[in-house]
């Protein structure tokens, strides 16, 4: 949807369906009226704008059929629904019983990883409304920080040179421009904004960005205001913002007998600790037991608090939202179906209502209507 800011800027919302997804096109397409219909009736919007989730098969069978694109552009049309952002960070199999590490595969190292983003690029200029100004599609930073010898950086180097060039032409073809958002992630070649900067030195910023997940720029324990001004101070754009936030416990003694319900099986849960200390998932922090507190990327729904004593970081969230300069927003909680038993959705229905409160609440922040 679109909402205007205080100072009159009007941006895109909306929320990624990477939380309800499908990995062929009937099963996008019928996602859309089970969920994303549902979330527009909640909030009584007109239209509602959604961050596509397409798994690469999908996405190459896309790409390469004008007709399938216009059909799928067709259905969203008739419900009300909008679409100016992909998120091509996930390849596939997102929902696999364990996700884990294969989230980051393949890399920035492989031309796979590039034939899917520019494979995304071409989707959404054909999805595209006709006044938006730009699209995005939002990727993993280069890749999972180890290995990551010399030869890797220099092909990833490589694949960025020809991601550019890619989407110069798309631009030139199409009149469309497409801006791709690498997103800093705890554990990854680019954690912080500090190492975006320097994974972007030298990239073509017309065509290539940053991706700020809030949930992963409080992980790294971030100030919102410098993050900002350290990306515009390098000429780093920040093309899109992932609404989100991450889990917080101050004293993780105290809170282990709650904190331990989300340690699951299906994705990696990043910890780190305001001394420093760093764990690639939440379980090997339970065992490490280091001092407190600790942020865990987990994404937790933004609108309604955790569990006591367990906390989030919404205060991260509301701050770098009151400073980011930004026109396309996502909200992403894709961990809805593996929160604790009792604060999971346990039908259809109960996930709309989740994701109407998230967009709802996104929107009262961002136009200055929470007070």
């Amino acid at each position: 949807m679109r909402v205007r800011r205080p100072d009159g800027r009007q941006v895109h919302l909306g929320y990624c369906t990477n939380v309800h997804p499908a990995e062929d096109l009937p099963g996008i397409v019928g996602q859309l009226g089970t969920y994303a219909v549902a979330v527009r009736e909640r909030l009584g919007a007109d239209v509602l704008g959604l961050g596509l989730w397409l798994a690469a098969p999908v996405a190459a069978a896309l790409a390469g059929d004008r007709d399938a694109r216009r059909r799928l552009r067709r259905e969203l049309d008739v419900r009300g629904l909008e679409v100016v952002t992909l998120n091509g960070f996930p390849y596939q199999a997102f929902q696999a019983p364990v996700v884990k590490h294969a989230v980051y595969r393949p890399d920035w190292t492989t031309p796979e990883r590039l034939d899917y983003t520019l494979d995304l690029a071409r989707i959404l200029v054909d999805l595209l409304p006709g006044d938006a100004e730009r699209g995005s599609v939002s990727t993993l930073p280069l890749a999972w920080r180890e290995p990551w010898p010399r030869a890797r950086r220099d092909a990833a180097r490589h694949m960025l040179d020809r991601l550019a060039h890619g989407l110069t032409e798309i631009a030139w073809e199409t009149g469309r421009p497409v801006r791709v958002a690498f997103e800093p992630e705890p554990g990854c070649v680019a954690e912080t904004t500090a190492q975006a900067v320097g994974m972007l030195a030298g990239a073509d910023t017309d065509r290539l960005g940053v991706c700020l997940d809030l949930a992963h720029l409080a992980c790294a324990w971030e100030d919102p205001a410098e993050a900002v001004k350290r990306l515009a101070t390098a000429g780093i754009p920040v093309v899109k913002v992932q609404v989100s936030a991450a889990l917080e416990v101050a004293d993780p003694v105290a809170a282990r007998a709650v904190l331990q319900r989300y340690a699951e099986p299906r994705f990696l849960h990043q910890t780190r600790t305001a001394g420093g200390h760093g764990y690639d998932d939440l379980d090997i922090a339970l065992a490490e037991n280091p001092a407190g507190p600790w942020r865990v990327h987990f994404h937790v729904p933004v609108h309604t608090p955790p569990e006591p004593p367990l906390t989030a970081t919404t205060d991260v969230l509301r701050q770098a939202l009151a400073v980011v300069d930004c026109d396309h927003f996502d909200v992403e909680t894709y961990t809805w179906d593996v929160l604790p038993a009792g604060r999971r959705p346990t039908s259809p229905a109960e996930l709309a209502d989740g994701i109407a409160g998230e967009l709802a609440w996104t929107r009262d922040q961002l136009t200055g209507a929470h007070g």
